[in-house]
């Protein structure tokens, strides 16, 4: 077989260079199209339903969210299989699918039962899909860092500016922040002047709710003019909260800030971000999209980041906490040196033994022609170029080399044979 190979490619020299340029033209597109990143993705294919019910417990929140979703979550096809998670006003599940299923299909279904569950859970709950992305998705790191500024002020900066930028970057799918404090209204009752007003907290509650939207009404016309008519009432600071009409007292009408004190006041935290033992610190996490090339997005991010500088108030700089692409070019560099250090030891020993340059050009081309085509295989399979991958194209080199230059060197000695034996004739 191998002789009828090696025979046909000797007697059609054009097919055979037409199918070299076909795998150079095949491997050069693969490499620029083949997914790079650090290391093989062995996560699991799964979909995150997160749910927030602040205030409550793990035991409501177990009854009350977690085991109808769980319930209903049942009988989706393709389910491997279903975890869940309650804690202090959250709840998580993972609905982890076979490997072979399509994330965005297995998004879709799931979705199509979190509809349908949504009955089951208390009024105003409703559960979200977590980001589509995978265990190995966090591929940049960063943090904010200014001295002039509280960690109040840099959340702030991070939520309502920094993150929308940065989300609108090809292939992310989530800037997740973290650390500093989130600004909120904090309203403390006094209980003995509820008691003492005769006010239900029930009915507080539903006074700062209730006064905290637009009410729209009609269309008044007046001299063949029509006007709009809308009541404003969403706050828009404290003063608006201390106004708050909760009810009457011996006809004297009263407010909140009569049965309570109004003050701004960071959400309550469950840990904090330190960053080398220097302090707290504010930042994001970016969360790569699931099948996107993690190098190409990474340069995208730090592109976007030299924009969104400029927008940062003074003193404000973005300082790089992890950055994956380190990683990955050095992954890269590992092959790029395997492979001119292969090529240059094959070059230097088949001219020093054989005195044939045509014979070591043989052997480089072996070379290159099969890490193309692994390459190219690597993009059918969806094998991504990692660590793992690029370093066995590295120790495959060395196997390559072997046969290419017994083969060379056989060759050579053949032909040598050939021509004593035609000199002594």
């Amino acid at each position: 077989m191998i002789e009828k190979i090696v025979s046909w490619s000797i007697h059609n020299r054009f097919f055979v260079w037409i199918g070299i340029i076909l795998i150079a033209l095949g491997g050069f597109y693969a490499i620029k199209k083949t997914p790079v990143d650090a290391l093989p993705d062995l996560s699991e294919n799964q979909v995150i339903i997160f749910t927030e019910y602040m205030g409550r417990n793990p035991k409501i929140i177990e009854d009350q969210i977690t085991y109808p979703l769980v319930s209903n979550m049942q009988g989706i096809p393709k389910i491997k299989s279903i975890r869940a998670t309650s804690m202090f006003g959250m709840s998580f599940i993972f609905v982890v699918f076979k490997d072979d299923v399509d994330v965005y299909w297995a998004r879709t279904r799931v979705l199509e039962r979190l509809n349908y569950a949504q009955k089951f859970l208390p009024q105003g709950v409703t559960p979200s899909l977590g980001p589509d992305g995978t265990g190995l998705g966090h591929i940049f790191w960063y943090t904010l860092n200014a001295k002039d500024y509280s960690l109040g002020e840099l959340r702030a900066l991070q939520d309502w500016y920094v993150k929308f930028a940065l989300q609108n970057v090809e292939g992310v799918s989530e800037v997740a922040s973290f650390g500093g404090f989130q600004k909120g209204y904090q309203v403390t009752i006094d209980p003995h002047k509820l008691v003492y007003y005769g006010v239900p907290l029930m009915d507080v509650t539903r006074a700062v709710a209730a006064n905290n939207r637009d009410v729209g009404g009609s269309l008044y016309e007046m001299n063949a003019t029509g006007y709009l008519i809308r009541g404003m009432g969403y706050i828009t600071g404290l003063e608006d909260i201390k106004e708050i009409p909760i009810g009457t007292y011996k006809s004297i009408p009263i407010t909140l800030s009569d049965i309570s004190e109004v003050q701004m006041s960071p959400d309550l935290r469950l840990g904090i971000v330190d960053e080398n033992g220097e302090g707290e610190v504010v930042g994001g996490i970016v969360v790569m999209r699931f099948g996107e090339n993690a190098k190409n997005v990474i340069e995208k991010v730090k592109a976007k980041m030299k924009d969104v500088e400029k927008g940062l108030p003074s003193g404000v700089k973005f300082k790089t906490a992890y950055d994956r692409s380190d990683l990955i070019s050095a992954a890269i560099g590992t092959l790029k040196e395997a492979l001119w250090q292969e090529v240059l030891i094959v070059c230097i020993i088949v001219i020093l033994f054989l005195f044939s340059i045509r014979s070591g050009l043989v052997a480089i081309f072996c070379i290159l022609l099969s890490v193309l085509i692994g390459f190219i295989l690597m993009r059918l399979f969806g094998v991504s170029a990692n660590i793992l991958s690029l370093g066995g194209i590295a120790l495959a080199i060395g196997d390559v080399v072997d046969p290419g230059i017994v083969m060379a060197e056989n060759a050579y000695r053949s032909l040598t044979n050939r021509m004593l034996k035609k000199q002594k004739t």
